[in-house]
């Protein structure tokens, strides 16, 4: 019989996007050749455990986020996937997600919804952190807007106090202009702004709107309001690390070392849930289009609903939202492909009739000039399992 390979998993399951790195790694495993697998109970960036110094296995997929970590994976001798932006060990393969792709969405998410004022809250102790700061504040330039920032002290900091640091977070918030989308490295750090707010009577979302990164559904639930969240694709990261451990540790070698998953979206819940757009009549149309992209609505429809001449729609939409209304209907509709590209096994016909378009040739035509790649390309690209890689998608 053939052996069977032997695996361990370095991966805490304290958060909701490592439980989920581990849920697509066992979908792997379930859809593959079955591993003998070791997953240590650890919190993150706690030290490999000991039994791991006599261990004889075949593969390792670990989250490298401090130097004790990195020191011991170099010491040994078998296929290492690491699963962490922080770039220890830097000859080795990586799956991580798109910061600059979540920091993206996250300005749009916001900029849609009117907001002129911006800001982040980071955490000094995390890379992607700072890549999602980098790319935050850098969408916020483009656009003409200051994006103003927060570093939150890393708990090993010499002389940290919780108390302190709350007292700056505080101070920090009451010091911005309202009202101001802040944009929050992940959920954990978004729940702590909520909660300041609630407990110094600042409005969210109306003065204070609050996105986090992860998904947490849990930690979004349990926030006042509840937290909006940027969807990560952690499963498929899961997915694609293990791929290449398996490949790895079949001999084959591996193109390249950097593996980036695009965000999946934003779940939208109340945190966010507010027009910041002075001017009711574009705050109206804004919310038709959001509500109604993909009804095959343009912008006739638009003027209909609203008592405006085009060219006044026009201009003044351009004003606060920063695109024209034809293009704020089709980048919605290229969203809406998009996640159904990458969520389901829609074909490209059945996606075309919902999301409002005519045909498959006349989406596909829409999304390559939106995306710069036809819908099925974009899939195949995007798809990391055996059986998305096998799709008959046409483009």
């Amino acid at each position: 019989m053939k052996k069977q390979k032997s695996v361990a998993l370095l991966i805490e399951t304290s958060n909701a996007y490592a439980r989920n790195l581990l849920g697509g790694i066992l979908s792997y495993i379930n859809a593959h050749e079955s591993w003998s697998i070791d997953v240590p109970e650890q919190q993150r960036g706690a030290a490999p455990p000991d039994w791991l110094d006599n261990w004889k296995g075949d593969g390792l997929i670990v989250r490298i986020e401090t130097e004790r970590i990195a020191r011991f994976v170099q010491k040994l001798n078998v296929p290492v996937v690491d699963v962490s932006a922080a770039r220890f060990v830097p000859n080795i393969p990586f799956v991580e997600t798109d910061d600059k792709a979540i920091a993206k969405l996250a300005f749009e998410h916001f900029q849609e919804r009117g907001f002129e004022h911006f800001a982040f809250c980071g955490d000094s102790a995390f890379k992607w952190s700072a890549l999602r700061e980098a790319s935050f504040s850098q969408a916020a330039k483009h656009a003409g807007r200051e994006c103003h920032v927060f570093h939150a002290k890393s708990r090993t900091t010499p002389g940290f106090s919780l108390a302190r640091e709350r007292a700056r977070l505080t101070r920090w918030l009451k010091s911005l202009p309202r009202p101001v989308a802040v944009f929050a490295c992940y959920d954990i750090k978004a729940q702590q702004i909520l909660d300041v707010c609630r407990q110094q009577d600042i409005r969210a979302p109306e003065d204070v709107a609050v996105l986090g990164v992860d998904d947490d559904e849990l930690l979004c639930g349990l926030c006042t309001p509840p937290l909006s969240s940027v969807i990560p694709a952690a499963h498929k990261a899961g997915q694609e690390a293990a791929r290449l451990l398996d490949s790895m540790m079949s001999g084959i070698e591996i193109d390249r070392l950097e593996h980036l998953m695009e965000p999946l979206g934003i779940a939208t819940r109340q945190s966010t849930d507010v027009l910041a757009i002075a001017d009711p009549d574009i705050a109206d149309a804004v919310r038709f289009i959001r509500d109604s992209a993909c009804e095959g609505i343009d912008v006739n429809d638009v003027l209909q609903r609203v008592a405006l001449s085009r060219r006044v729609l026009e201009t003044r939409f351009k004003q606060f939202v920063g695109r024209t209304p034809h293009q704020e209907i089709v980048r919605r509709r290229v969203e809406r492909i998009r996640r159904y590209l990458l969520e389901t096994d829609l074909t490209l016909g059945q996606i075309a009739q919902r999301t409002g378009f005519q045909n498959e040739e006349y989406m596909s035509v829409t999304f390559r000039r939106a995306m710069g790649l036809p819908p099925g390309r974009y899939r195949r690209e995007q798809s990391t399992s055996s059986t998305s890689n096998s799709s008959t998608d046409t483009d």
